[in-house]
């Protein structure tokens, strides 16, 4: 069987598995059960299936785009520069988002990624930049954002703001954390600059604290068991302006570049737990 029609079928497959023993959305803990324990059961069950994150599926796959000449120049990106050199993946993505000589930019993986694909393989960034998630060549980013970010597993976090463009960037980042607006005049510090907080059964990491940004960026790009997909930081930044009621922010854009650079800076010293597994 064809690797990317079985990653498919497995991946299908997993996310059916899931809808049957996932709880409700709406699903309230019980009256009688402690403070908790509803976090506590949600720990358990990601642990459980730790050992089969279908995120290894796509990390699989993405390997095998790196590795493959494609694009008009039928060139493979093992020469892209992540920062460590062309053709280093381990430890790339702990110390990403970086200012990048080259484009004189800083860049998180994925714009990093789409350079790479241009200057390398002859693709039209536009056309990359307006295909949604899960469609064209950005499917094949997601791919090997998974396997770019497996080799950086366990690696503390450890994000640059040396350089002038990377301190304009991360205030800018923090700018766009605290901006509120919109038609539910909400923020990103609504929900993740105080501690304790939470939505339905999911805890909510105070990004302004080391602790909660390493919970909450060093567990992103994912494996979302809820919508059955692998879910990039680009994807997981979109889906959080669709929740504000905030127009969807453009692809690789300097604000949601920005606003990754806040939170990696934020947590430094954390560990990298990528892929993780979200509900």
């Amino acid at each position: 069987m064809n690797k990317h029609l079985a990653y498919g079928v497995v991946i299908a497959s997993f996310a059916i598995l899931q809808g049957c023993t996932s709880p409700s959305k709406n699903e309230a803990p019980s009256a009688t059960a402690p403070s908790g324990s509803a976090t506590d059961e949600i720990a358990k069950y990601r642990e459980m299936i730790a050992d089969g994150n279908p995120a290894d599926l796509y990390d699989a796959a993405g390997e095998e785009i790196w590795k493959k000449p494609m694009g008009p120049k039928n060139v493979s990106l093992q020469k892209c520069d992540l920062g460590k050199g062309p053709g280093v993946v381990k430890g790339a993505s702990a110390e990403l988002p970086r200012y990048f000589k080259d484009t004189n930019k800083v860049q998180d993986l994925e714009s990093r990624l789409v350079t790479c694909m241009v200057k390398l393989q002859g693709y039209d960034a536009n056309e990359i930049i307006k295909a949604g998630f899960e469609k064209g060549k950005r499917k094949d980013i997601e791919a090997v954002v998974a396997y770019v970010v497996a080799n950086s597993k366990g690696m503390p976090i450890k994000v640059s703001v040396k350089h002038p463009k990377e301190k304009e960037m991360y205030e800018l980042g923090k700018k766009s954390f605290f901006f509120q607006g919109g038609p539910m005049d909400f923020s990103c510090a609504s929900c993740h600059a105080e501690d304790n907080k939470r939505i339905r059964l999911q805890d909510l990491p105070n990004i302004t604290k080391p602790q909660g940004a390493a919970l909450g960026w060093g567990y992103w790009p994912a494996y979302r068991v809820s919508s059955g997909n692998f879910w990039t930081m680009q994807r997981r930044l979109n889906d959080c302006y669709r929740q504000q009621r905030f127009p969807e922010p453009i692809y690789i854009s300097d604000n949601t570049i920005a606003l990754s650079m806040y939170m990696a800076v934020n947590a430094n010293g954390g560990l990298v737990n990528t892929p993780g597994l979200k509900r």
